[in-house]
């Protein structure tokens, strides 16, 4: 557990106006790579159909928690993330403080497919017995 820094929750929260891959609907879920989100139909009786991928840059998120950000009221705006060319941010990106814990929400617009946005949420977890980032 030397090694272990703690955990990265990311909670998918929704997909808005996702690609339709069946006859009248689909039943997305989504693959998480390290920096790179994709969605897919799932489907039980035929190949899955991509509808989409995205990408976003962690590291303003791991700046974040490598601050000192002691005694400062839940709900505070740590940073914003702008969209642009080298993100698939659907919008301005908020990392803030809230309940003692750096969080970060997340619009990103799907790449090579004709609609369709995921709304994610990351959250730092620290483990018992593990270093932590602020030591790292």
């Amino acid at each position: 557990m030397d090694d272990l820094l703690g955990l990265l929750r990311i909670r998918v929260k929704r997909g808005v106006n996702l690609a339709v891959r069946d006859v009248r609907s689909s039943d997305p879920y989504v693959v998480v790579k390290m920096g790179r989100q994709t969605v897919f139909d799932h489907d039980t009786f035929s190949k899955d159909d991509k509808m989409g991928d995205a990408e976003f840059d962690i590291r303003p998120y791991m700046e974040a928690l490598k601050m000192n950000l002691g005694e400062i009221p839940s709900g505070t705006i740590i940073s914003r993330v702008q969209p642009g060319r080298n993100n698939c941010l659907a919008e301005e990106s908020a990392i803030y403080w809230m309940e003692g814990k750096v969080v970060q929400d997340l619009c990103l617009r799907l790449r090579n497919v004709e609609c369709g946005e995921v709304e994610i949420q990351l959250q730092w977890i620290d483990l018992p017995g593990s270093k932590g980032l602020g030591s790292s």
